[in-house]
């Protein structure tokens, strides 16, 4: 891609790279969809370079020429960028640097959370960067941070979280704790002028000294907020500091007017309702560090030291000198340095950390472990696989990040409020003002009758009763619950959803999901295990070999077979412990079964028609050759010097909760289906046992889709569950995408949900956590709009003194984000899978 360029005063050429086109046909689809974006006036599209040439106004959306190329079957190149802002306070605030950062040309969406204070960029690269996105956060007045990648050093970035957290809460109880140095002071002094009428010890050294107190505690302490305040509106808007600084600044002016004017002096009051907000950026800070400690504690996970062989010597060495194929020594109670697969050893693996699930996992030879996890019992040799940013942890972290990152869509109609809340809530102040003024009588009547709360005086002077309601506006009106209320429970069900692994890619996916009507899952690898086991073995009535000896014998025949059946067969002999002989002649017939010679005895294993076409009887297993089949499973005779002695069947066994997750799904509403291959009789057999709804069978894979398409006409919103390999078109294709995690591959584009265990139970924890998290992200909204409705005209009507009004509006940012936490409570385990 190539740079934005202005080529006429009113118009700009933006050029980039479009992928997937092969021929003039193409470019021709390419161009006319682009076309047809309004505010685009000509096209060019280049089929030898794969570019775009586009002459437009300046303001049409880069996101709207990505979506028309899409729309089309081809793709643009975006990438994401994570970048931290300093200088938030509210909800307005982040609407202005969003919408700074959707005007860079190149942007394709920018989503911006209070919350974490990070704005997360989809973007074209070569058209924008870094540097574009730093000049338009400052020009809209806020600042970048750097901070460590955690996808590069997570050590490094888990140091920095947590530095950054503590250093936030610091300076937030420090500023909160000078404030009230000052503001003790003239509490303690206005106690007699209170309760008694007397100014000590007289008027004018009282007023001076209300005056002389608070412009330390506005103008030094409060710095922060009054630069944020001013520099909003110098940018052409306001945000809640505009207000904290309109509200104090008019209560200061009090002091001096109270010298020349019939004016209660205010001066006291204004150092108060800093003082509060202080109070409330510090509990604020705390709560939102319990609710972004799901990062860190992932973070902090990380080991910071490895144990490597090289060269036959053992060396500990720090973990980013680890490098892909070192063989690291991992002694019990240690933590796994980082990914790889065991080379030597067995031990018990403590996995909570990844899977959420608290019964260790036995390793051995050959298995894959995840890095950060901890080693309880044996000695493990283990090879490095993946290292930094590819590793499972950082996945984690990066997909939870993202996740954060994105927006629940109930959160628009919060933005539409939030963009019109601060200017509206000043116009309503001024106009309070004014209408004291122009209808004293009216406005003092209306304030009488509040008198019965304490607080209100309606003796108060007309001016005084003017300013007093102007200042009350001004400080009860909150944008930050708007602002925070969805973000905190975003951050933390994303956070509780990693630690139950499961891994929400985007926020739309937790509003969507608790929508379902119908979870569709693909059958093996997702309700089975995806690999064969032995489940039966019959012996025909008279035989002279017992179970064990027809095992060994077809055990050793299918040494000789790569067929998965055969190799069914074969674990199962050797997870007994049974001498395997060695297949002599061995000869696979096509369909049909293999042939061979152990120890000097002919054995035949196939088919009921392999059997009959040797002239060998089946009568004797018909029957239950029939039974088994009915279930789903696979039957295989087996014939010793042409006499039939009994089957050994075979099925891709069910998960063990895969019956108990169905039901509980069932039970909270949600009707389920299965989509397979298998034919109508197979798939019955499965789906009966685990009691599914509906089952849709010999569906070959290309054909998921269009099945996955008709089940939505059909149920309407559905959730599609696979391994998110071959099931990646499905998975697009449903309302949501869950993909069942395999390994320490987490990082399935085509999901919006990932479950890093194979087991069902993973369906029914998103879904629960899904419905708790949005549940709260509603209690919030309705609290922060429900606050404002009722607190706002109690402010105009002047039942509401200044420094009760901050009071109130600290507590409203304070509720949003406790309630947020309260998530944590919830048990998203169903009953039968707490005991694990």
């Amino acid at each position: 891609m190539t740079e934005t360029k202005t080529i006429t005063t009113d118009r700009k050429q933006l050029d980039f790279a479009v992928q997937g086109m092969t021929c003039a046909s193409c470019v021709n689809h390419v161009q006319k969809a682009l076309s047809r974006v309004d505010g685009v006036h000509e096209v060019n599209v280049n089929l030898a370079t794969e570019q775009a040439s586009l002459w437009l106004d300046p303001n049409v959306p880069t996101g709207d020429l990505v979506q028309a190329v899409r729309e089309t079957g081809y793709e643009v190149t975006t990438d994401t960028m994570d970048l931290a802002i300093g200088g938030m306070t509210c909800a307005v605030c982040v609407g202005h640097v969003q919408k700074a950062l959707s005007r860079v040309p190149g942007v394709v969406e920018a989503n911006v959370n209070l919350a974490t204070e990070k704005a997360t960029i989809t973007f074209v690269p070569g058209v924008a960067g870094m540097a574009e996105f730093e000049a338009a956060v400052s020009r809209a007045g806020y600042e970048t941070i750097a901070r460590t990648d955690p996808a590069a050093d997570i050590a490094e970035a888990a140091r920095d979280l947590h530095d950054e957290a503590e250093r936030k809460m610091a300076e937030a109880r420090r500023r909160m704790s000078i404030a009230w140095v000052f503001t003790g002071v003239i509490l303690v002094w206005m106690i007699p002028e209170m309760f008694f009428g007397i100014a000590w010890p007289n008027g004018t050294v009282f007023n001076l000294g209300m005056i002389v107190l608070a412009l330390p505690v506005l103008f030094w302490i409060g710095r922060k907020t009054y630069s944020s305040g001013v520099r909003a509106a110098l940018h052409g808007y306001a945000n809640m500091d505009t207000l904290i600084t309109l509200g104090t600044g008019a209560s200061l002016l009090t002091g001096p007017a109270s010298f020349f004017a019939p004016v209660a002096n205010y001066a006291g009051v204004s150092a108060m309702i800093m003082a509060f907000h202080l109070t409330g950026r510090y509990i604020e800070e705390s709560a939102k560090g319990r609710a972004s400690q799901a990062i860190r504690k992932l973070l902090e996970l990380g080991a910071k030291t490895a144990h490597v062989e090289r060269d036959g010597v053992e060396a500990e060495i720090p973990i980013d000198a680890v490098r892909v194929g070192d063989v690291m020594v991992v002694r019990p109670g240690e933590k796994i340095p980082t990914d790889g697969v065991v080379v030597f050893g067995e031990s018990a693996i403590d996995e909570s950390m990844a899977t959420g699930e608290s019964m260790p996992v036995t390793k051995r030879s050959s298995d894959e472990v995840i890095g950060a996890t901890v080693n309880q019992e044996g000695l493990l040799k283990i090879r490095a696989t993946r290292i930094g940013k590819d590793t499972f942890l950082a996945q984690v972290v990066k997909l939870v990040e993202q996740a954060q990152g994105t927006k629940v869509p109930i959160q628009a109609f919060a933005d539409s409020v939030t963009a019109v809340f601060v200017p509206v809530i000043v116009v309503i102040a001024v106009l309070t003002f004014a209408s004291r003024l122009l209808l004293p009588e009216a406005t003092q009547a209306l304030t009488t009758l509040g008198s019965f709360l304490p607080w209100v005086n309606p003796n108060l002077g007309t001016w005084t009763l003017a300013i007093v309601s102007m200042v009350a506006v001004f400080v009860i009106a909150c944008p930050c619950a708007l602002g925070l209320a969805t973000p905190t429970a975003l951050m933390v069900g994303s956070g509780m959803g990693a630690e139950h692994g499961i891994l929400i890619r985007n926020g739309a996916a937790i509003q969507t999901l608790k929508n379902v009507n119908l979870v569709v899952f693909d059958k093996t690898g997702t309700i089975t295990n995806g690999k064969p086991d032995v489940t039966d073995i019959q012996m025909v009535p008279g035989t002279a070999l017992t179970e064990q000896e027809l095992l060994a014998l077809a055990a050793g025949v299918e040494r000789g077979s790569e067929h998965p059946l055969g190799r069914a067969v074969v674990a199962r002999g050797e997870a007994e412990g049974l001498s395997l002989g060695e297949p002599i002649g061995f000869k696979a017939i096509r369909g049909k079964g293999v042939v061979a010679q152990i120890d000097g005895i002919h054995v035949q294993i196939g088919s009921r028609r392999m059997m009959e076409e040797a002239g060998i009887s089946t009568t004797a297993v018909n029957a239950i050759t029939e039974e088994l089949e009915n279930q789903g499973k696979t039957t295989m005779l087996i014939a010793v010097d042409l006499e039939l002695q009994g089957l050994i069947a075979v099925a891709d066994t069910l998960k063990k909760d895969s019956a108990q997750a169905i039901a509980e799904l069932q039970r909270l509403g949600v009707q389920t289906a299965m989509i397979t291959g298998d034919n109508q009789r197979t798939a019955n057999a499965i789906a009966n046992s685990v009691h599914i709804d509906h089952v849709v069978a010999e569906v070959l894979p290309e054909g998921k889709v269009a099945e996955v398409k008709r089940l939505q006409d059909q149920f309407g919103m559905i959730a599609f569950v696979g391994d998110g390999i071959n099931d990646a078109p499905a998975l697009t294709q449903a309302n949501v995408g869950i993909a069942i995690g395999t390994g320490t591959d987490i990082a399935i584009e085509a999901s919006d949900v990932t479950l890093v265990r194979g087991a069902l139970t993973g369906v029914v924890e998103a879904i629960n956590l899904s419905r708790a998290t949005f549940r709260k992200i509603q209690q919030n909204l309705f609290w922060a709009f429900f606050y404002n409705v009722i607190m706002v005209p109690l402010a105009v009507a002047g039942w509401m003194h200044p420094v009760l009004a901050e009071v109130a509006m600290a507590i409203s940012s304070i509720t949003v984000i406790t309630n947020a936490n309260l998530l944590r409570r919830v048990e998203i385990r169903p009953e039968y899978a707490r005991g694990d």
